[in-house]
Formats: structure tokens, C-alpha cells, sequence
């Protein structure tokens, strides 16, 4: 196994070639910050360092019937947005390292992530992530909060505070011409033809996608601000190492699937992954899962949402099931624990030699 200090410059090489030389040099260096915060930070920030090594930790993975799966799924992959019908949408919202793998990775890695952000014991978020996952499986069913899950709504509601601050960090933003791929694409996606549209570079937003251009652009619409953001897409950094002549951006098809609730302004095309920003479109904090009765009520619809995933493209419901059976109680706390020492052994590292 290579250091993380090995493993980091040969992911950026290999980025700067798949992006053909535009890559945020400044966001690099954000990120490799970032990547010193926490344990948690750090394990957001390097899908790629996963994606090397996690067969390696737990070989008995590699098995597990694939599945065009998240892949970068973690507690704060999961976010809001407003559907067709207005109605206020949750589930993953981030779906740039969309491949297929065995199934049961995107299980370990939210489990991972749980114990890495503090928020439940091993054992409880995995009882609590299995539970939903199974509930999908006999039931895929998109989960829009206008009616139901009222706990969930109640932790993603909007602030008047979090509501000013998202208009005023909008309004801040250095006006800056975006190229002439982006702002294409940004005009497309306005609602209506022949706005006045501002662009602007979006810096230092996330963890695992710092270094891809980022642009949005913003107009006055029909009374209000209406915001687009254009984010360049590679292949997943799964199949550059585990098929490496695949080139597939596989996204949209995940995103589009039959079970998952539908984003009207998520578009995968030529590269660019296109999204409405606004106060409802954002992703949830791993800080508002604090206290085992919400973080275990919350994981459970995590889990439920990746099975959603999992089963809208292809039906790989039986083949799941019959792998689950033959799976040991307590197999995906054991195999989250593992990653979960794996990825504190490579964040020690990282702070003490990048």
C-alpha cells in the first residue's frame, strides 16, 4: 500500500490529465488543509485514497454483487431540494464518483463516516443503516418531507439567519467571466432566455471535489435571485483503479433513478454537472446528528435512501437479499471499524509528513 503522500500526488496527476490541465490550484491547497481539520474532513476529502484501498482492508467485500452505487456516500453526502411538484425532496445529493462496485461498499463507507463524525456507537449506526436498507429493499420509496418524516424536516428546515447568509455569500462572490463552456451551460439552465447573468467562480466549496472548475452563475428573475452552478465531472476515481479504461460518467443514470426523488435541476452533460443552488437545495451537517435518538432515526433513512439507489437502475433486489443472509451479524460494524482505523492511521500521517 502506498503512503497517503504517495497516493495524493499520483490522484492529482491523474486529475490534472482527466480535467486536461484546468484544475484549481488554489482549491488543491484548501483542500489539502481541509484534509488536516479532522478525521472526518479528511476521510470526505479523499474518496480516491477509498477507492485504492478499501479491498485491500476488507478483501471479503469484493465479493458482494455490484450495483451502480454513490461510491463518496458519507453523512454529509445527503441533502434537500425542491422536486417538479415544489415539494421539499431529501436523499444523496452528490453523485460525481457514480460507479459499479459491490453493493455493500456504500454500506461501510456511511458506517465509516458515522464513526468518524462521533454521531451513534458502531454498533447502533450500523443496526440503525441496515435497518433502512433493508426496509428499502422490500419497499424503494423516494422520501419528500412535505407530508412525512417530520423529525427529518424539523432538523433541515431553514433559518431566516442560514437564509441571509446563503443571499449574502452569493451577492459577495467576485464577479469573474467564466469560460465560454460554462457560462453556456449556466445560461442554459436559467429559467428564461436572455437574463443578465453574473458569473462567478465558486471557491472552496466542499472537500472531495476542491480542485474541479466550479462556476455559478446568478440572475434577477420574476422578483427574486435565481443561482446555477456548473461543476466540472471525471470518471470516478473507483474505476481509474479498478477499470481504468472505463470513461463512462455514470451520475445522471444513478441520479435519474427509478426510486430516488427527482432533483428537476440536476443534469449531467459533456462534462459538467449542472445544479440549482438556493436555501433549500443544501446538504445536510454531520454537527445537526448530534444525540443517538436522532442520529439513529436519521441514519435508518440513510440507509433506506441508498437502497432507493441501489435498486433504481437495475433490479439487483434477490441478489442483495441472498448475499445478506450469508453475511455474520455484526459483519458491517466489524468492516466499518477497520476502514474507520485505516482512514485515523492515514489522517496521522497526512498531518504528520504532507
Amino acid at each position: 500500500m502506498t503512503t497517503i503522500q504517495q497516493s495524493t500526488r499520483a490522484y492529482e496527476a491523474w486529475l490534472k490529465r482527466q480535467l486536461r490541465g484546468d484544475i484549481v490550484r488554489a482549491d488543491i491547497a484548501s483542500k489539502h488543509d481541509k484534509m488536516r481539520k479532522s478525521a472526518f474532513v479528511f476521510f470526505r476529502a479523499t474518496y480516491w485514497r477509498w477507492a485504492e484501498t478499501i479491498l485491500e482492508i476488507c478483501p471479503e467485500l469484493g465479493a458482494a454483487p455490484a450495483a451502480l452505487a454513490v461510491g463518496d456516500i458519507h453523512l454529509e453526502n445527503y441533502g434537500t431540494w425542491r422536486d417538479a411538484e415544489g415539494r421539499l425532496a431529501w436523499g444523496v445529493n452528490d453523485f460525481d464518483e457514480a460507479a459499479e462496485m459491490p453493493y455493500a461498499l456504500d454500506l461501510v463507507r456511511l458506517a465509516t463516516s458515522a464513526l468518524l463524525a462521533g454521531t451513534a456507537s458502531g454498533d447502533g449506526a450500523c443496526d440503525a443503516i441496515l435497518a433502512g436498507y433493508a426496509q428499502g429493499l422490500r419497499s424503494p420509496t423516494p422520501i419528500s418531507l412535505d407530508r412525512d418524516y417530520p423529525l427529518l424536516r424539523r432538523l433541515v428546515e431553514v433559518g431566516e439567519k442560514e437564509r441571509a447568509k446563503f443571499f449574502e455569500n452569493i451577492k459577495r462572490a467576485t464577479t469573474k467571466p467564466a469560460p465560454a463552456r460554462y457560462r453556456a451551460a449556466l445560461v442554459k439552465a436559467m429559467p428564461a432566455p436572455g437574463l443578465k447573468i453574473r458569473t462567478a467562480r465558486r471557491l472552496d466549496a466542499g472537500a472531495g471535489s476542491l480542485g474541479r472548475p466550479r462556476w455559478t452563475g446568478d440572475a434577477e428573475w420574476r422578483g427574486s435571485l435565481v443561482v446555477r452552478e456548473a461543476k466540472a465531472l471525471v470518471t470516478s476515481a473507483w474505476a481509474r483503479v479498478h477499470a481504468p479504461k472505463a470513461t463512462a460518467i455514470r451520475g445522471g443514470e444513478i441520479a435519474n433513478g427509478r426510486f430516488h426523488s427527482l432533483d428537476p435541476w440536476y443534469r449531467v452533460d459533456t462534462g459538467l454537472v449542472m445544479r440549482r443552488l438556493s436555501p433549500n437545495n443544501r446538504k445536510i451537517e454531520a454537527e445537526g446528528l448530534a444525540g443517538k435518538l436522532v442520529a439513529g432515526e436519521i441514519l435508518r433513512l440513510m440507509g433506506l435512501e441508498l437502497a432507493n439507489l441501489h435498486l433504481g437502475v437495475a433490479d439487483k433486489r434477490e441478489a442483495i437479499l441472498r448475499d445478506l443472509r450469508r453475511r455474520k451479524k455484526g459483519w458491517l460494524a466489524q468492516a466499518a471499524q477497520r476502514a474507520a482505523k485505516a482512514c485515523r492511521q492515514d489522517f496521522k500521517a497526512w498531518c504528520g509528513g504532507a
